[in-house]
């Protein structure tokens, strides 16, 4: 027994042997812990100055949308450019945008609408660049390690998510929310020489000349067309809706509901991220256990339960708990949903199709978010967020019973050559 449990572990590290995967992968960390103080810093700025639900999920709107509504033109040129240098012109903006938000703090002249308009900014920039980053994620590891990557992939943001609150928590503990901006501006500095070290093998220029917008039509048209890919956008476009808001709003869960402060908002977001790298290192390890598609399965039925958990928890103590859980199963989902693109998408269209999916959760996370923020001001943050696990497995078994077919294409069976 435990010579099989170390291999099933051996397959869910194996894509840190790959030299351009652990690059990106480490680089990738120091920079999401980067992200993660600014993100915290933000929301709990945003907090304490408005006390509003919906302003806290505006403002985390605000960046995350344009990620979803520019990720077609994104994946149009990721498909036509050189994704490297695409990647390291995009990350130069971001480290523009995050030394902007350090200096307006820094003079004590930031507001919830200016942090809105400067997150959307540095939202846009990533919507233009996340493709690529995608798109490049199955030329650093072998096809069959893929599942793996992605999980890895998601257990290094989730790594960030786990030490930059505390850091953040400690440079806001001293009333600097200029030091977690500039903290994140620096980390994109080492993400530029990961890039810049990487060695990828020369790719085939493309053969059409189509314009811009004929590209993203046919990475629409090729989206749509594969099941696979169309029962994954379907399927994370409930999720986005109703499960994704929890994110945007934890820190008006610990300062509103529980009228606690920086402290709570970062054990929260900690806590989380705590759950996340659990569940997307374990994920790898259920899959080979009992297969991906049943792995999917249990991860949807786990979001469900352990966000009703969260939303009715009692007190600051159990909701740390129960987003831990919510962490795990969430970063599951996500894992095993989106290797099901990559998987599916042609490889000369790779970034086009990757962008409508991130689309498909780009835009409706926000919505969700947007939706949910005003209505748990009047409503009770804790009853919305219980009622959100319960719409996301009322509408996923809905879809399921009436169109079988739409689930069952989540586990077709694709040869290796299929996804390079």
């Amino acid at each position: 027994m435990g010579s099989v449990n170390d291999r099933r572990w051996k397959v869910a590290l194996a894509p840190l042997g790959y030299r351009n995967y652990a690059l990106v992968w480490w680089a990738g960390l120091i920079s999401n812990v980067g992200t993660w103080m600014e993100t915290v810093a933000v929301g709990d700025l945003v907090a304490l100055r408005t006390d509003q639900a919906g302003w806290t999920a505006l403002v985390a709107a605000a960046g995350f949308l344009p990620m979803g509504l520019l990720g077609p033109v994104g994946g149009a040129l990721a498909d036509r450019l050189d994704r490297r240098r695409m990647l390291m012109a995009m990350t130069a903006a971001q480290m523009v945008a995050a030394a902007a938000l350090a200096a307006l703090a820094a003079a004590d002249q930031i507001s919830p609408g200016l942090l809105a308009v400067v997150v959307f900014a540095a939202g846009c920039v990533a919507g233009l660049g996340f493709p690529a980053y995608s798109a490049m994620l199955p030329d650093l590891v072998e096809p069959h390690d893929l599942l793996a990557a992605m999980s890895l992939s998601q257990a290094q943001w989730n790594l960030g998510r786990v030490v930059g609150p505390a850091l953040a928590g400690a440079a806001i503990g001293f009333g600097s929310y200029s030091t977690a901006f500039a903290v994140n501006a620096a980390s994109f500095a080492v993400m530029l020489a990961a890039l810049r070290a990487l060695r990828l093998a020369p790719t085939s220029p493309p053969t059409d000349d189509d314009p811009l917008w004929t590209r993203i039509r046919v990475g629409a048209t090729t989206a749509w067309a594969v099941p696979g890919v169309r029962s994954a956008i379907v399927v994370i476009s409930v999720v986005a809706l109703t499960a994704s808001p929890f994110i945007a709003l934890v820190p008006a869960m610990a300062r509103v509901r529980f009228d606690g402060d920086a402290a709570l908002t970062a054990r929260l977001v900690t806590a989380q991220g705590v759950g996340a790298v659990l569940g997307a290192l374990a994920l790898p390890v259920l899959a080979e256990a009992v297969g991906r598609y049943r792995a999917l399965l249990i991860g949807f039925v786990a979001l469900g339960g352990t966000l009703v958990a969260y939303g009715l928890a009692p007190d600051p103590l159990w909701a740390t708990a129960a987003i831990m859980a919510v962490g795990a199963a969430y970063m599951s989902v996500l894992s095993g949903v989106g290797t099901v693109v990559q998987l599916r998408a042609p490889a000369a269209l790779r970034a086009r199709v990757l962008s409508f999916y991130f689309l498909a959760l780009g835009v409706l996370y926000p919505v969700g978010a947007t939706l949910q923020g005003p209505i748990a001001d009047r409503a009770g943050l804790g009853a919305v967020t219980a009622l959100s696990g319960v719409a996301m497995l009322a509408v996923l078994a809905a879809v399921r019973v009436a169109r079988p077919a739409r689930f069952a294409a989540l586990d077709d069976p694709v040869s290796p050559e299929s996804a390079r």
